[in-house]
């Protein structure tokens, strides 16, 4: 088993977070990491220190197809460059190897250069998010992937040794996967920068306004995942207290201009996805948002 696994190589094209983050556990797992590529010579050398191993690259050169497996974890509008140049570099060499973007939101034609040479092609996205100072567990991460069967059988694999479970995206439109993500990780932060502000705006200091918004969010998290979204949903809106919402309304209008379109967008939207009679709760937001008044911060 263990010489299966030291037989397996993987060479890292974007030496960001993810990158870093899988290679790191990879290598743990007895990957070989071959060229590990980063926009300077400096950040690939800090990926190659951060993942334990590796050969530091300024730029993907002929080394990279040492490997096996190459996965690229570049930004998303970076892919296509870097498969082109790729491309170029091996030619026919690329028969038979396994190339996975990481990208959650383009599709295998951004890989096509490879392809167009016998590469078997794919994706294979981690649903987690990635920081510098906290690099995620990736045991029970969810893993979208797509591709020809043999990359989807590499990526499987991987996710496979790392703990992740693997979910085979079948969605024509795949964007709409990440915009999923994106709701649930990117736009909850704008939420609750937003609702830290506003107590900030009626004396609470910051850490006293993220004392009172973390047990909130957290307890209604846990409340979606054991009882499910309806029987989570609470607040004015789900006991039909429309005189509240003209009162958040009022309030909101003397902030920012986005405070209150964002309440009003995602009022409508609790209404479409939690209301039971989504019809008549949306006619009495449309009364009271289309009498609301301007917002006086510009």
């Amino acid at each position: 088993m263990l010489t299966q696994r030291m037989s397996e190589t993987v060479s890292i094209v974007g030496a960001g977070r993810v990158g870093r983050a899988l290679g790191r556990r990879l290598h743990e797992l007895g990957w070989r990491v071959g060229a590990v590529t980063g926009r300077s010579i400096s950040t690939a050398r800090a990926a190659v220190r951060a993942i334990g191993a590796g050969q530091p690259l300024d730029a993907p050169t002929h080394q990279v197809l040492n490997s096996r497996v190459v996965l690229i974890t570049t930004p998303d509008d970076a892919i296509e460059t870097v498969a082109k140049k790729l491309a170029q570099l091996g030619g026919s060499e690329w028969s038979g190897k396994v190339v996975l973007h990481t990208s959650g939101s383009l599709d295998l034609g951004a890989l096509q250069p490879l392809a167009d040479l016998g590469a078997a092609t794919g994706s294979m996205h981690p649903m987690q998010t990635f920081s510098n100072q906290n690099p995620p567990d990736l045991a029970h991460c969810i893993f979208g992937i797509d591709g020809l069967p043999p990359a989807l059988q590499a990526a499987r694999k991987m996710i496979h040794q790392m703990g992740g479970v693997a979910v085979r995206l079948s969605g024509a439109n795949k964007a709409a996967y990440h915009a999923a993500g994106s709701f649930a990780c990117v736009y909850v932060l704008a939420l609750m920068e937003t609702a830290t502000r506003l107590l900030m705006t009626q004396g609470f200091k910051r850490r006293q306004a993220m004392r009172a918004l973390l047990p909130l969010t957290r307890q209604t998290l846990d409340n979606f995942e054991s009882v499910g979204p309806l029987a989570a949903w609470t607040g004015p809106l789900s006991r039909g207290d429309f005189s509240t919402i003209e009162r958040h309304v009022a309030a909101l209008a003397d902030f920012e201009p986005e405070y209150l379109e964002a309440y009003k967008t995602l009022a409508r939207l609790s209404a479409k996805v939690l209301a039971a009679e989504p019809g008549d709760m949306t006619k009495q937001l449309d009364r009271i948002f289309g009498s609301a008044a301007v917002p006086k911060k510009k």
